[in-house]
């Protein structure tokens, strides 16, 4: 799995962004391209704005039993998999505000580095060891830039 923390990777994620139109369609899926960008956003609103409900203890406790190794491990997301009801998007979406979104939240993670995720608290998982950060951010910008040709 690629290292999101290094600046090669991240501008190469922000390059693929890049060559995404508001019409560019998906291989498989139901999000269009707003859509999926809003939804990539999602995991970023979770460490860096007080927008989302934290799970509870229980809830907490699963998701790190059944959920966790599946997000934070190196094995890549299959096709159409399953996802939290907050990343679900449904509505129209502005393309261009939030593709610059998703590439300040991207600039940002780079900005603070490696060190500053090392044992930071994930919103639905508890702490995480900077792999377990990267393969979270980067597994799922390739999963849904892969989704749309990019």
């Amino acid at each position: 799995m690629k290292n999101i923390f290094e600046q090669s990777v991240s501008s190469d994620i922000i390059s693929r962004i890049n060559q995404l139109q508001p019409d560019t369609k998906a291989q498989w899926g139901k999000m269009n391209a707003p859509q999926m960008l809003a939804h990539c956003n999602v995991t970023y609103e979770m460490v860096y704005d007080n927008i989302h409900p934290k799970p509870g203890f229980l809830a907490k406790f699963m998701l790190k039993l059944f959920v966790k190794s599946a997000v934070v491990s190196d094995k890549p997301y299959k096709k159409s998999s399953q996802t939290a009801a907050q990343f679900i998007i449904k509505e129209d979406k502005d393309f261009d505000k939030e593709k610059n979104r998703l590439i300040n939240y991207i600039n940002q993670v780079q900005q603070e580095g490696a060190a500053n995720f090392d044992g930071r608290e994930s919103h639905s998982f508890g702490p995480l060891s900077t792999a377990e950060w990267s393969n979270l951010f980067y597994k799922h910008l390739d999963h849904h830039l892969t989704q749309f040709g990019v």
